[in-house]
């Protein structure tokens, strides 16, 4: 059985998926992904969907290596291959403190923004779409608190990491490092980012949250700002929001019924999506950490708010958004108190089931992407949520499973 397989012959298991993917998985995007209507597309107009993973870290570990072509960035596009991934979500920021791409308001270390090129190039050559959030609402890598330290030096009256969506010098800010990005000419391939299909979507933060308006209407205004920017810089690439999908002040109803213990975190998912620029919805889906008494939940309760939150989400966006649906981020943490890996399998078995049967109504839901992916080797970046794929066969052959089965699900479009 899989889950006995010892790690050594799982290298050799792992270096024939590899041998049979190559042709598929090797080959360079070429072309951008689009959309029509609430479903996502190829050039040729055929149907896209996806298996995914995130990797936030890759831009820290290229900047980090000797050079960026002696970092992990490969090996885990490589194994990430061989389980038939072929999205990653990564990380196009890194805001002061170490190794940041930007080390103060528009001021950029080079070598840094060479390691971004190294794994956008990478990607690239090794078959892979990327989904880059452009700045994170949390404090790894800088985040909102960061644009805010830099404004309130230079006099900005702010009081609270939420001035970040209201503070003229800060969107400024924001402004002009999306400007910065994706106009960036790549020092490996030569292409601009903005022109460049291995990027999949900009996504603008990574799971935004407003507490000084829990409307969600000031988020929503500044999706509004930032998106209708972001377009006016790159019209090629797909645009998400990179939210996790809490409902706010439009839909009532669905708070209570939804929302982790009618949890109110300053978002709208309805009216930030409504935005026009805004081309797919987000939702992240955590209910070991979201529901009460999380961890200590019934694996049966897990699933079932799993399953009733990527339903409710995906008819939204299907009916009333007319958008594709994007699962940014799922896991399980191995911190947990109860965690075994049959656990942790059985959820992803459940979580990709629900994607699978979302995406056969009516191609709405593009696909998903597990947090998070390490090769060997980097226990110090892991929360307790990564998975070195050759060291968990069992669950390497779920995902594998599912990257066929979405590839035919679209053949079958």
């Amino acid at each position: 059985m899989a889950g006995h397989m010892s790690v050594l012959p799982y290298r050799c298991y792992l270096l024939a998926l590899l041998a049979i993917a190559g042709a598929v998985f090797t080959t360079p995007a070429t072309a951008f992904v689009w959309r029509k209507g609430n479903q996502l597309l190829r050039d040729d107009g055929s149907v896209f969907l996806f298996n995914g993973f995130n990797a936030y870290w890759m831009i820290v570990e290229a900047a980090a290596s000797p050079s960026p072509e002696a970092s992990r960035v490969s090996t885990a596009f490589r194994e990430a291959a061989a389980a038939g991934l072929s999205v990653c979500r990564t990380m196009a920021f890194n805001d002061g403190g170490e190794l940041a791409l930007q080390q103060s308001p528009g001021v950029y270390n080079e070598n840094v923004f060479k390691a971004l090129d190294f794994v956008v190039s990478e990607a690239k050559n090794q078959g892979f779409h990327l989904i880059m959030p452009l700045v994170n609402n949390w404090n790894a890598l800088g985040g909102r608190a960061q644009y805010v330290k830099w404004a309130r030096a230079a006099g900005e009256n702010v009081s609270t990491d939420d001035d970040f969506y209201t503070n003229p010098t800060i969107k400024q800010y924001y402004k002009n490092h999306v400007l910065k990005v994706l106009t960036r000419v790549n020092t490996y391939t030569n292409v601009a980012y903005r022109d460049d299909p291995t990027i999949m979507a900009w996504q603008l933060i990574n799971e935004p949250r407003c507490f000084a308006d829990i409307s969600g209407r000031t988020l929503t205004a500044w999706v509004q700002e930032m998106a209708a920017y972001t377009k006016s810089v790159d019209k090629n690439h797909l645009l998400g929001t990179g939210m996790e999908g809490f409902y706010g002040s439009s839909t009532p109803d669905k708070i209570q019924r939804y929302n982790p213990v009618a949890y109110q975190a300053g978002t709208d998912f309805i009216t930030a999506h409504q935005v026009n620029e805004i081309d797919f919805t987000s939702v992240h889906i955590y209910p070991d950490k979201w529901l009460p008494q999380g961890p200590q939940q019934s694996e049966e309760n897990q699933i079932a708010f799993m399953r009733q939150y990527l339903w409710s989400h995906s008819n939204d966006s299907m009916k009333v958004l007319q958008k594709p649906m994007v699962v940014g981020e799922f896991g399980n943490n191995r911190m947990n108190p109860d965690f075994s890996e049959q656990l942790r399998n059985n959820y992803y078995s459940a979580v990709y089931d629900t994607i699978y049967r979302i995406a056969s109504v009516s191609y709405s839901l593009g696909g998903g992407m597990f947090w998070q992916l390490f090769p060997e080797g980097m226990e110090n970046y892991d929360d307790g949520f990564g998975i070195v794929l050759p060291q968990n066969p069992s669950v390497a052959a779920i995902m594998k499973k599912h990257s066929d089965d979405m590839r035919a699900l679209a053949g079958r479009a």
